[in-house]
This record gives structure tokens, C-alpha cells and sequence, in this order.
């Protein structure tokens, strides 16, 4: 078939991938353990739900506005203002279908073939393909876990190049839980004060899910307002991933931009849907920190007990819910005939044997990594980390 090069050199997306492989195992009557998916396993608030019947009954079933009702973004400004303190009218607020268009539709409407954007890695899966797509070349700056994964500002400055369009980031990120500080997202402002023609996307869909850190926008420091786009959205803090509601604060030229994208790709969001998220970002964020607190407990669990397991090297993630362990010194062992070559190779080796599903560094940017998603139960984790526990006592020099 005669597809085209866009969507054959377009890989598949490895966390999918790995749910993929463990459905079909499931389906084969294997009991697995899935922490590859970054997706909270609570149900939406009922509050919330409740919101999203009403709208059913009171007939919200024909389109909206492109860049979502005017009550929707209305309730967005305010929400910046009150979380994050930043100011956007509502005409610099885009709703799109879930926070992965918000990013795709400002990387599309930035970046021109040639233009060079800067991902900090580990990086979110998309963030490559996304600029690929626009034609963009993806530029990496790297940190590995004895700097808690977060790359300097003295590193991204470095990378930047007369081609630069943009940098591209996430606080806290996926994969790793790291949380930008104050400090750190100043010396990145300062960065982008010396470089006026580069912006910056700030992905901050995990913004609930802090532990021991203050979120802060990177929007929020003097003199960049106008270079930086924030997204975010209510999949993970609110356990809303199926509602697909992500939104963007950006300077009105960019939001224009990309409500005229949007338009011509999938128009406005699901009506009901955009009910549901004015329901619950007019509620006070305490509504949802039972989720943020679980998540706390189940990140210590994990902590101790990947901590006595030889060849893992963990930092402590303060957001998200991931733990992202250096499997380096686990590189090279055997399992009988079976070399551990990669961390692909681990991860497949934990699927087949330990019947535990991760997904590879190499996905994020980090090959000697891998991802484990803590958004289980306590007792699948304990299970899981017991399986991986033993799976590592049977690999052999």
C-alpha cells in the first residue's frame, strides 16, 4: 500500500505498545501486572460526573465554539489566576481534545521545516514525534538521575542555535516525577531573556501531583509571558483521561493560531465533556489531594522496596506518578541463553518472566532507564516489585 512517508516514518507509541503486548498476554490467561500506563487509576469524582448528567439533560449535544464555550475558558482564566498566577483572557485560552492536541496544535502553529526545538530529556514519548511532523529537528539536552533528570539552564543555553524556535518541557514531568524549582525555572526565564526569539512550552498536566514541592509556571516570571505557552489540562490531577480536556494559556496571536488550526483539524471538544471540566475547576483544588495523597503513599512503597533490589539506582520523584530507575548495571546479563542487551530487552524479560509490564527508557530519551507508573493498587505494586525482585535474582554474569 502506498502510505505516506509521514505516517511510515512515524513509530508507534512504546507505552501503548507495552499495553498492547500485555492485553495480549491477559488474553492468553496470564496474569500480568500493568505499570506502563500513565493514567490514574481512580474514577472521575462524582462531583463531576454529576456535572456532565446535567448537561446531557439540559441538551449541551450540539457544537460549541472552536476554542471551547466562552463559560469554559472563562473558568480556565480564572484558574490560572488562582493556581498559578498567571493572567489570560479568555481569548488567550484554547480547549482542545485532551492536552496531547494542545501541544501538537502549538507545535504546528510555531514551528516551521528546519526550525530547531529543544526537548529536555527524559521527555514525555510525543514530544519527538510532534515536532517531526512539523517538519521540526528535535534538538536533546540531557540529565541523568545524579541530577534528579533535570537538565541545567547552562545546558539548554549551550544547545541553543540561530535555528532555535523553541524549548519544550514538562514540570513535573512524565517520565520521571522530577519538579522544576523556583530557582531552576528562573535561571530557564533568564535563558529566554537572552534568546527573545525562542518560546517555550511549558507542559504542566501534572501540576495536582506534587509531593514536596510548590508547582510553579514558568509563565509566571517577569518579561517571558509573551514566549511561553502553558498547557495543561484535567487527565491526570482530576482522573478524568477519558474526557479528553486539555487547554492552553498563550500570548493571543498563538491562541488565535491555534484555534484556527483546530478548526480545520477536529473543530470544538465534546460538549459534555467541557461541562464536566467547569464543574471541576470551580471546585477548590482540596476536592481531588485524596488522589495527590495516595499517590504519596504509593511512591514510598515503591521507593523501599525498588531500593533493595541490586542494579536499580532510583532518585525520589516529588510529582506524577512515576518511578524512573537507571537499569544500567543490569545491562549485559543472561537469563539462560538470553542476553539482556537493552533495556527493551529488560522489559521484555520482566513482561515473559515476571509477568510485570514497564516500558523502556529509549521511549523517554533515556536508554539506560526504564518506567514504572505507580497508579495501582498497594498490593498489585508489591506484587509487581516482589516479581521484578526475583526476575533480577535469576540474571546471571
Amino acid at each position: 500500500m502506498n502510505l505516506s512517508e509521514r505516517i511510515t516514518n512515524l513509530h508507534e507509541s512504546q507505552t501503548l505498545a507495552m499495553a498492547r503486548k500485555s492485553r495480549e498476554l491477559k488474553a492468553r490467561g496470564i496474569q500480568v501486572i500493568n505499570l506502563s500506563l500513565g493514567e490514574p487509576d481512580f474514577n472521575t469524582p462524582d462531583f463531576i460526573k454529576e456535572a456532565a448528567k446535567r448537561a446531557i439533560d439540559e441538551n449541551y449535544s450540539h457544537y460549541s465554539p472552536v476554542s471551547g464555550y466562552l463559560e469554559l475558558r472563562e473558568v480556565i482564566s480564572k484558574k490560572f489566576a488562582r493556581d498559578n498566577g498567571l493572567t489570560y483572557s479568555p481569548d488567550e485560552i484554547v480547549v482542545s481534545t485532551g492536552a496531547k492536541q494542545s501541544l501538537i496544535n502549538v507545535v504546528m502553529c510555531l514551528v516551521n521545516p528546519g526550525d530547531e526545538v529543544i526537548i529536555l530529556a527524559p521527555y514525555w514519548v510525543s514530544y519527538t514525534a510532534m515536532v517531526k511532523l512539523a517538519g521540526g529537528i528535535p534538538i536533546f539536552v540531557s540529565a541523568g538521575v545524579e541530577q534528579d533528570f533535570k537538565p541545567s539552564a547552562e545546558q539548554i543555553e549551550r544547545a541553543i542555535t540561530h535555528r532555535t524556535k523553541l524549548i519544550l518541557f514538562s514540570t513535573p514531568c512524565n517520565p520521571t516525577g522530577s519538579v522544576f524549582t523556583y530557582n531552576e525555572l528562573s535561571a530557564l526565564a533568564n535563558v529566554l531573556r537572552r534568546h527573545p526569539n525562542v518560546y517555550a512550552i511549558s507542559d504542566e498536566i501534572y501540576e495536582h501531583i506534587i509531593f514536596d514541592e510548590k508547582h510553579i509556571s514558568l509563565a509566571s516570571f517577569e518579561g517571558i509571558r509573551n514566549r511561553v505557552i502553558t498547557v495543561n489540562g484535567l487527565s491526570k490531577g482530576y482522573a478524568m483521561t477519558g474526557w479528553r480536556i486539555g487547554f492552553i494559556g498563550a500570548p493571543r496571536e498563538i491562541a488565535q493560531a491555534c484555534d484556527k488550526y483546530q478548526g480545520q483539524y477536529t473543530s470544538g471538544t465534546c460538549t459534555i465533556s467541557q461541562r464536566a471540566a467547569i464543574a471541576a475547576l470551580e471546585a477548590d483544588p482540596s476536592e481531588i489531594n485524596y488522589m495527590r495523597d495516595a499517590f504519596r503513599r504509593r511512591r514510598d512503597i515503591v521507593l523501599d522496596l525498588l531500593g533493595k533490589i541490586p542494579g536499580f539506582k532510583v532518585n525520589v520523584p516529588k510529582g506524577a506518578f512515576y518511578v524512573f530507575p537507571d537499569v544500567s548495571e543490569l545491562l549485559g546479563k543472561r537469563y539462560g541463553n538470553q542476553i539482556i542487551r537493552n533495556t527493551e530487552d529488560l522489559c521484555m524479560y520482566f513482561l515473559n518472566h515476571a509477568h510485570v509490564s514497564l516500558v523502556t527508557g529509549d521511549a523517554f530519551g533515556a536508554e539506560k532507564c526504564i518506567r514504572l507508573s505507580y497508579a495501582a493498587s498497594e498490593t498489585d505494586l508489591i506484587e509487581a516489585i516482589a516479581r521484578i525482585h526475583q526476575a533480577v535474582n535469576n540474571l546471571t554474569d
